[in-house]
């Protein structure tokens, strides 16, 4: 995560949207070909992006069904305001933890995606996070997951959707 804000103008912004949309398969070729700049630029670019924590990894997207494990599941929890990140950040350390969103609002305020390879491996993910101190709500089974680059990285969809 990124300690202060990075201006990013246009050209970061073009370049963060193709990266999104596929950063494994596009090149910095590619990528320059299509806004009319140079590889070196974009590579130069991406670097500094990624310094700046603007640009702060690359993600595997797992179907994890197709891998075997159908108990892919969202925990809803609560923690305590003033414990809320620390907890999250010792969330990860639990076995079958794949994920931690922090939730600003609401007293649903950590959601923890998991994988487990039965009931009884799901039970002692919730038995666990609860020793650490988040208290289970709900869980819920993930069935798809769909994402996509964010608008305003675009420069195409970016006209589109101010229209």
């Amino acid at each position: 995560m990124a300690d202060a804000e990075y201006p990013i103008d246009d050209l970061d912004r073009n370049i963060i949207y193709a990266l999104q949309q596929d950063a494994r398969h596009t090149s910095a070729s590619e990528i320059a070909e299509s806004l009319d700049v140079s590889a070196r630029t974009v590579r130069n670019r991406i670097t500094k992006l990624e310094e700046a924590g603007v640009i702060a990894g690359y993600n595997v997207d797992v179907d994890y069904e197709a891998a075997g494990y159908q108990l892919h599941t969202l925990i809803v929890c609560t923690a305590p305001i003033h414990e809320r990140e620390e907890v999250a950040q010792r969330a990860l350390d639990v076995s079958g933890v794949v994920a931690i969103r922090e939730v600003m609002t609401g007293a649903d305020n950590v959601h923890v995606e998991v994988v487990g390879t039965d009931g009884n491996d799901l039970s002692r993910i919730g038995r666990d996070l609860n020793d650490i101190g988040l208290e289970v709500v709900d869980e819920d089974l993930i069935r798809n997951e769909y994402t996509r680059p964010f608008h305003q990285f675009g420069h195409d969809d970016a006209d589109a959707d101010t229209n």
